[in-house]
């Protein structure tokens, strides 16, 4: 893996929080799955496009595009070498042949120039070191006309994974899980940013979509809650909580997920994102 500059991520994504999400793709994929459909649909693929997946994890918007495409092919790319070992796993499982994996950084990858019709991602685009030059990167492998295509989350307050974990706060250090403009989660919900960042990469015709999806977060509120606080948030918070502590918060999470329990015993949860697109001009 060559010309790292985002450090702390890749440090991040190859350790703990990497193997969790390999560990637990098919959870992930059932929590966000909801965008995959709009997202693909914004990218607009062709049956013979080449798509590039951005922080593409375990590989599932990678397979989805290049299934989209059978004349085409789809390259994933992220910073976690757990992850892209199970999304090799999945595609040689699943008999996708038209993709293939790369571990790097967007920010700094050597793309080929024009080499890609689209560009895709899934919650992967939060955790830019320099989201400028990632996203100018990004636009310069794509060719003229090529478009964009990602999904970000929206406002903290619109997503119901963070109000569940909000009532915390009395047992657990629960902060404020990012703010707008700031790095993590939550640094690409403030649209008039996304389309500055999106400009003075060189993209244009950008548009915002907020775009709502209900999510499985478990099979029953106590599936859900274990969940939830073995996730890198809910771990890093449990970790520093005395026994007692930790043991009240699971209890206060079950109880408060039971209300978002649904006839088929499963546990769904709102998220709320901002569905983005964006064009190459033509120079």
């Amino acid at each position: 893996m060559r010309d790292i500059v985002n450090t702390e991520q890749a440090q991040a994504w190859n350790g703990p929080e990497g193997v969790h999400w390999a560990r637990h793709q098919d959870r992930w994929n059932a929590v966000n799955g909801g965008f995959d459909e709009p997202l693909l649909d914004a990218a607009e693929i062709a049956t013979d496009g080449r798509t590039l997946d951005i922080g593409c994890g375990g590989g599932r918007t990678t397979r989805l595009a290049a299934l989209r495409a059978p004349q085409g092919h789809a390259l994933g790319l992220d910073l976690s070498g757990p992850m892209l070992a199970e999304a090799r796993a999945s595609a040689e499982r699943e008999g996708v042949t038209n993709v293939r994996f790369a571990q790097g950084d967007a920010q700094t990858h050597p793309f080929e120039p024009g080499s890609f019709d689209s560009a895709i991602s899934r919650y992967g685009v939060m955790f830019f070191a320099d989201p400028v030059a990632a996203f100018a990167n990004v636009a310069r492998a794509l060719r003229p006309g090529g478009r964009l295509a990602f999904v970000c989350p929206a406002d903290a307050a619109l997503n119901e994974w963070v109000t569940a974990m909000a009532t915390l706060r009395d047992l657990l250090p629960v902060g404020d899980f990012g703010r707008p403009g700031e790095p993590g989660m939550f640094s690409l919900a403030d649209p008039d940013r996304v389309r500055d960042l999106l400009a003075s990469a060189g993209l244009t015709g950008i548009t915002l979509t907020r775009t709502e999806a209900y999510g499985i977060w478990g099979h029953g509120a106590e599936d859900a809650a274990d969940f939830l606080l073995g996730t890198g948030p809910g771990r890093h918070l449990m970790q520093q909580a005395a026994p007692a502590a930790q043991e009240a918060a699971r209890h206060t999470l079950t109880n408060h997920l039971r209300a978002h329990e649904t006839k088929d015993g499963t546990v769904r949860l709102r998220s709320t994102s901002w569905l983005v697109g964006a064009v190459v001009g033509a120079g």
